[in-house]
C-alpha cells in the first residue's frame, strides 16, 4: 500500500495541530461573556439607563423639599396705574394706586424678594411618582438583564460557530491531503499501465474541488471569528479552541424552571410600569396643601403724594413678609382625566394579554428544546458508527484501488461517503450542545449550559 512521505505527513500534523495565525492565547467562554457584557456598547447603555432610572427614584423624593426662591429687580418705567382686574398673562403690571392722569415720565423702582413654598401633604400624589419611578427603574433593570441575557447566548452562539468552523477545516484539510495521496499513487499506477490516464486528470478535477471546499471552509471560519468579536466589541480576534465538544455529550441535567426567562420579567415589569401610571393618573384628583413664606422689600421714585424722586426708587423704603397655607382642590379633573385612566386601563390589560402570549410561548419553546436535546443524543450515538463505518470502506475501497481492483468512481464515491459522514459526525455533536443552549435560552439560565462546559 502507498503510503504518504514522512515530510507531507510532518507538514500535515503541523497544519492540523496548528491554531489561525490570528489567535494568540485560549480564552475561557465564561470570560468572553465576561467580556462582551463589559465592552459592548447597547449592553453599556442599558447599564447607563438602568442607573438613570434609579436617580429617578431620588428625584420623586426629593419634591418634598421645599423651594427657596431669591430674586431682586430695578427697573425704569412710567408710573400710570389703574384698578380694576386684568387678564395674569401678557401684561406686565405697575403696582400702586391710580394715578390722576397720564404721565409719561419714567421713573425708577427696585424690589427684593424671598419665597418659599412647600407641598408637604400631597394625598398620595408623591407617593404614586415615587412608585411610578420604582416601576421604571425595574422596567429599566429587566430590560438590561433581558439584553444582556441575549447577548450572552449570541456569544456562546459565536463561539460554538467558531469550534465547528475549526472542525469541518480539519475535514476538508484531511480530505485535501486525503485526494493528494490518492493523486499521487494515481500517477504510479497510471506509469506501471495498471489504471488508464483519465483517472490522473480525474483526480487533479477532485484534488482542485477538495481545495475550494477547504477554502470554504475557512471563509467561513473567518466570517464566525468576525462574528464574534462584534459581539465583543474587540478588534483583536478571540482565541477559540476546544476540541472536547466533539468526544462528549452532556451529562443530565437539571429542567430549569421557564418563570426564569428574563423575557417573562420584563414583560411582568412592563404591566407594573402601567399601572404605576394609572396610579398617578387617579392621584391628579387629589388636593394639594401649600405652605408659602415670603420676606420682601419694596423702593419707587414716586413719594406717598405722588411726588416724583425717580432716583429714590432705587433704595428700598418698605419691608414686609407673610406666611400662609394654600389648599388646592382640583374641582373637575376627574372629568378631564376619565378618558386617560380608561385608556390606561385599556393598555394594562393589552400588556397582560401579551404576557399570556410570551408564557405561552417560552411554555412550548421548552417543549420543543426539549424534544430537540432528546433527539439530537440518540443521533449523537449513531453518528460515531456510520463514520467508523465510512472510514473502514474507504480503507478497503483504497486498497482495492490501488491493487487495480477498484475504479476510480467507486475510489470517489467512498470518498465523499467518508466526509460527509466525518462532517455529520461533528455536525451530530454540535447540535447537541445547540440544543443545551437552546433549552439555556428558553429557560433563562445559561449555567444549565456553562455547568457542562470544562
Amino acid at each position: 500500500m502507498y503510503r504518504l512521505p514522512r515530510r507531507l505527513l510532518l507538514c500535515l500534523v503541523c497544519l492540523l495541530t496548528a491554531g489561525p495565525p490570528e489567535l494568540f492565547s485560549q480564552i475561557p467562554l465564561k470570560a468572553l461573556l465576561q467580556q462582551a457584557t463589559q465592552n459592548y456598547p447597547l449592553l453599556k447603555s442599558r447599564a447607563w439607563e438602568t442607573k438613570a432610572a434609579q436617580k429617578g427614584i431620588t428625584a420623586s423624593k426629593s419634591t418634598l423639599i421645599p423651594s427657596l426662591d431669591a430674586a431682586y429687580q430695578v427697573n425704569y418705567a412710567t408710573y400710570n396705574n389703574i384698578t380694576g382686574m386684568s387678564y395674569p398673562q401678557l401684561l406686565m403690571p405697575i403696582s400702586g394706586p391710580p394715578s390722576a392722569a397720564n404721565h409719561y415720565d419714567g421713573v425708577f423702582g427696585s424690589a427684593t424678594s424671598l419665597l418659599l413654598n412647600w407641598q408637604p401633604v400631597t394625598f398620595g400624589q408623591r407617593g404614586s411618582q415615587v412608585d411610578l419611578s420604582r416601576a421604571g427603574a425595574q422596567f429599566a433593570h429587566a430590560d438590561a438583564g433581558n439584553e444582556i441575557f441575549q447577548h450572552q447566548v449570541k456569544v456562546i452562539n459565536a463561539y460554538l460557530d467558531i469550534i465547528m468552523a475549526k472542525e469541518l477545516e480539519k475535514v476538508f484539510l484531511e480530505n485535501v491531503a486525503r485526494t493528494e495521496a490518492n493523486l499521487s499513487v494515481a500517477k504510479t499506477l497510471v506509469v506501471n499501465g495498471i489504471k488508464p490516464g483519465v483517472d490522473t486528470a480525474l483526480l487533479k478535477a477532485e484534488m482542485s474541488r477538495a481545495k475550494v471546499e477547504l477554502l470554504n471552509s475557512r471563509k467561513y471560519r473567518e466570517q464566525t471569528i468576525i462574528t464574534l468579536s462584534a459581539l465583543l466589541a474587540t478588534d483583536q480576534p478571540p482565541a477559540v479552541s476546544d476540541t472536547s465538544y466533539f468526544s462528549r455529550v452532556p451529562t443530565a441535567y437539571l429542567a430549569a424552571d421557564t418563570a426564569r426567562n428574563p423575557l417573562l420579567s420584563l414583560y411582568a415589569s412592563n404591566i407594573a410600569l402601567s399601572k404605576a401610571r394609572r396610579k398617578v393618573l387617579g392621584k391628579t384628583t387629589m388636593p394639594t396643601l401649600g405652605v408659602w413664606g415670603t420676606a420682601y422689600a419694596r423702593g419707587s421714585g414716586i413719594d406717598y403724594n405722588g411726588n416724583v424722586k425717580s432716583t429714590e426708587g432705587l433704595a428700598f423704603q418698605r419691608y414686609n413678609y407673610g406666611a400662609g397655607l394654600q389648599l388646592s382642590i382640583p374641582i373637575l379633573q376627574f372629568a378631564r382625566i376619565k378618558s386617560q385612566v380608561q385608556q390606561q386601563d385599556f393598555l394594562i390589560r393589552s400588556n397582560e394579554e401579551k404576557m399570556n402570549e410570551i408564557t405561552l410561548q417560552v411554555r412550548k419553546q421548552s417543549e420543543l428544546a426539549d424534544t430537540t436535546l432528546s433527539t439530537a443524543l440518540m443521533v449523537s450515538k449513531e453518528s460515531p458508527l456510520f463514520y467508523e463505518s465510512a472510514a473502514f470502506s474507504y480503507k478497503a475501497m483504497q486498497s482495492r484501488y490501488q491493487s487495480g481492483l477498484a475504479n476510480f468512481s467507486d475510489l470517489m464515491q467512498a470518498q465523499y461517503a467518508l466526509v460527509k459522514a466525518a462532517t455529520d459526525n461533528k455536525t451530530a455533536y454540535m447540535a447537541v450542545w445547540k440544543a443545551l443552549l437552546y433549552k439555556a435560552a428558553v429557560n433563562g439560565d445559561l449555567n444549565l449550559f456553562l455547568n457542562q462546559v470544562n
